[in-house]
């Protein structure tokens, strides 16, 4: 690798300007977000066998909101608000359980597991009480890659149009990643990562491999053409899958053969890496053999917690595979990023960084990002408040 000094940023296309350290940093803009990007978003929550027979539940957090999501006997998986349709308490104040019914421990209001208010104290005596009307309010839920999608927006964005957007952007087409098979994988290994650093930083850094010869020594000695700073993200959407090393047998630690090849993908997918950001919080990564799967819940502007699994054929996890090099090797990547990020976090909010940074043309495809936080955020509406994105620093006023 070869380093190149320079005293200071200079002027020209070569270096783009970041957004300003407190977009990262000020409570207001992330209660912004919360409010324009998560509460009206499709966020990925939870995976469809974790709710496995009817009655079954967990609790969510999407924005500023509880959600309980829940399997059903009539209607399949659904969600709602986990606020009682009487005086507000929580319904479930547990993070997950198995009932027939959904009881409020207030006043014993009863929900039925499609939503319908179904008992409370009295309720005969009120025979006008419409037993809908005053259900569970529902939330969007969708299925897909195994996984269950919720949408707190009372008109949803299409799901066809944002989230399979994203993945014609980076596959092409959707049938190139359902050549994995995504939806029938088995959960090999689930890890969760609290990690004080603002979201928007893990993004950046999932996009980008200018740090990867730096930090990921055991990835770039996999996947080699990461050590000269091209991510498989790439500007305008450029389709890339990075290719092993000639030497390499497989995505593992150590460069050693992974397990049983997922039998579907094309010729064109053996031996190379995918990846894809599914904004506002997922990330997909695709070889060979498995997929790993990246979900952040943004607790804070300075806290997210990203929870990964990795996903193996039904037989790989049935059979006991040794899966341990396969998962050890986006671990350790896991835990580079992460550090990294949290090492980045406490400058935001330092006045050397109050003009932000730059991006250097191997990261130029992070800009579009930002020009998307712009856009979600409403910044460039006719009359808009300028965008903290392109503003030299300073706190950010809002017409929100």
């Amino acid at each position: 690798m070869i380093i190149d000094s320079l005293d200071a940023p200079a002027p020209g296309s070569s270096l783009l300007p970041t957004p300003a350290g407190d977009v990262y940093t000020d409570p207001e803009i992330f209660r912004l977000e919360q409010q324009n990007i998560f509460e009206t978003m499709w966020n990925c929550v939870l995976r469809v066998d974790s709710l496995a027979s009817a009655g079954e539940w967990k609790t969510v957090t999407v924005g500023r909101e509880e959600i309980i999501v829940v399997r059903t006997r009539k209607a399949g998986i659904q969600a709602y608000y986990n606020v009682c349709r009487h005086r507000g308490m929580r319904v479930c104040t547990t993070s997950e359980g198995k009932n027939k019914t959904l009881q409020c421990g207030y006043h014993a209001w009863t929900y039925a597991l499609e939503g319908d208010l179904v008992a409370a104290p009295n309720l005969t005596s009120m025979p006008d009480v419409d037993r809908q009307e005053y259900g569970l309010k529902p939330v969007q839920v969708r299925e897909w890659l195994g996984y269950i999608w919720v949408c707190l927006a009372d008109e949803p964005p299409s799901f066809e149009d944002t989230v399979l957007g994203e993945v014609r952007t980076r596959f092409g087409e959707v049938q190139s990643i359902d050549n994995y098979g995504i939806e029938n994988l088995k959960l090999g290994e689930s890890k969760t990562y609290e990690v004080e650093a603002n979201w928007k930083l893990i993004i950046e850094n999932f996009m980008e491999c200018y740090h990867c010869a730096t930090i990921h020594p055991e990835l770039t000695e996999v996947i080699p053409e990461f050590a000269d700073g091209l991510a498989s993200q790439r500007k305008n959407g450029e389709i890339h899958g990075a290719s092993f090393g000639s030497d390499i047998e497989g995505f593992t630690v150590d460069g050693s053969s992974g397990v049983t090849a997922l039998p579907a993908i094309a010729p064109s997918q053996d031996r190379k890496y995918y990846a894809i950001t599914v904004k506002p919080q997922v990330f997909i990564n695709t070889v060979p053999d498995h997929v790993i799967i990246h979900r952040m819940f943004p607790q804070s502007e300075s806290r997210t917690t990203v929870i990964c699994d990795w996903l193996f054929l039904p037989e790989v996890v049935e059979q006991g595979m040794d899966i341990s090099k396969s998962v050890e090797l986006f671990h350790r990547v896991n835990q580079q990023d992460f550090e990294a990020c949290e090492l980045t976090q406490p400058s935001m909010s330092s006045k050397a960084y109050n003009r932000g940074g730059a991006l250097v043309p191997s990261e130029h495809h992070i800009e579009e990002f930002h020009q998307w936080w712009n856009e979600t955020m409403g910044y460039q509406r006719a009359g808009a408040t300028e965008s903290p994105m392109t503003t030299s620093g300073g706190s950010v006023t809002t017409d929100q």
